[in-house]
Order: structure tokens, then C-alpha cells, then sequence
């Protein structure tokens, strides 16, 4: 029988991985397709009120960033200490946490983002943490949720151009909106082409809704 993976030992390869890649993925240009998603959050969250926002897996902070130029109180987390340092520099609110382990009160926030970081946690451990999201985000809060998946699988991406090579849990379009109904409403859910060369992958984009 194949061992589970083990969380503790994908978040601590995650951290080597991305610590190491920080000054390329922040002097990367970000796609149009991501730029347009962060909008059309951004406009939702303006037409609702929603002031107070939560960014997990900020990366150098370039959507926290965005979020915080447009009028939004920004805080964001990453596993990667590095990454963290770079959104500090940016002037953002920023500290090393893991979604496992959110440390913040319950309804702290009146949105939270986050965009291709919860496709590294294990399947077992995506109800989780969905769960603490909900716990962090204020009943009728905002949840914009992106991942790339399509096939279903989770395995360690032996072509990745990262080192250590890095853990990904792929859904399919039917088992994420599964998941996410179990601790949220969903409000609309989209299929993004992404050029690759398996073309079972896409972007799933999840716009979600706490209960009031």
C-alpha cells in the first residue's frame, strides 16, 4: 500500500522550493488571465463592502500588492520565510503560516484569495483546510479560490524546474466543487485553458460564499 503523503514533509520541501526561487517569481510578469481574475475579485469585493482581506500563499506579494494599492486592508501569509520578506517589503502585512494552522481569530476577514497554493496540500487534508478558511472568513464573506487541476492525481512533479521538486494535488472539476460545497456556496465556477502539454490540466476558478 502507497504511504500517504505527509504534510509536514511537503510543506517543509515547499518552503526550500520556494525560498530558493523568490527573486525569479518576483521579477516574473504575471499573465493576463491572473491580472483579470484579481480584478473581477477585486470589483466583487468593492461592490459588497468587503474592506478586510486575507491573501494565503502570497508568493512576493504581487496580488496583496494590487489588493492593497486598490483600497483593501491586506494581510497575507506564506510558507516560505523569504517570500514573506518580500512582501514586507512591499510595505504588506506579512507572516509565515501554514493554511493548516491559521492563526488568526475566527471572522477576521471579509475576503480571502488565493490562487494556485492549495493544489499543494494533500487530498486527506483539503476538507482542513477549507474548514479553516471558513473559520478566518466573516459569515457572507468572499472566497476566491484558483487552482490548476483537471485529472485526478497527487504526486510530486518529477519535471518541475524547481528544487526541491514540488507536491501537487490535482482535482477533477467535479471532486473541488465537491469539496468546496461541503464548507461553502458556491457562486460560480470556470474552466480556464492553460497552455501545456497535457491537455487534461486547466485553471478551475472558484468564486465562494460563506453562509450568513
Amino acid at each position: 500500500m502507497t504511504k500517504p503523503p505527509d504534510h509536514a514533509e511537503i510543506a517543509d520541501s515547499l518552503r526550500r522550493a520556494y525560498d530558493s526561487s523568490a527573486a525569479q517569481r518576483d521579477s516574473a510578469e504575471l499573465e493576463p488571465w491572473k491580472r483579470a481574475e484579481q480584478a473581477h475579485f477585486l470589483d466583487l469585493c468593492r461592490r459588497e463592502g468587503k474592506k478586510r482581506l486575507l491573501e494565503i500563499g502570497a508568493g512576493p506579494g504581487h496580488a496583496s500588492r494590487y489588493f492593497q494599492d486598490h483600497g483593501l486592508e491586506v494581510v497575507c501569509v506564506d510558507l516560505s520565510p523569504v517570500m514573506v520578506a518580500r512582501c514586507s517589503e512591499k510595505g504588506l502585512t506579512a507572516c509565515a503560516m501554514d493554511v493548516l494552522a491559521l492563526a488568526f481569530p475566527a471572522d477576521s476577514f471579509d475576503a480571502v484569495f488565493t490562487l494556485n497554493s492549495l493544489l499543494h496540500i494533500p487530498k486527506r487534508h483539503l476538507p482542513r483546510a477549507l474548514a479553516n478558511i471558513r473559520a478566518v472568513l466573516k459569515p457572507g464573506g468572499l472566497f476566491y479560490m484558483g487552482v490548476y487541476g483537471g485529472p485526478d492525481s497527487e504526486r510530486v512533479w518529477e519535471d518541475d524546474p524547481l528544487e526541491p521538486k514540488r507536491f501537487f494535488s490535482f482535482h477533477s472539476d467535479e471532486q473541488l466543487q465537491q469539496a468546496a460545497a461541503d464548507f461553502f456556496e458556491i457562486l460560480t465556477f470556470k474552466r480556464l485553458p492553460f497552455p501545456t502539454t497535457d491537455a487534461s490540466i486547466h485553471f478551475q476558478s472558484l468564486l465562494l460564499r460563506r453562509a450568513p
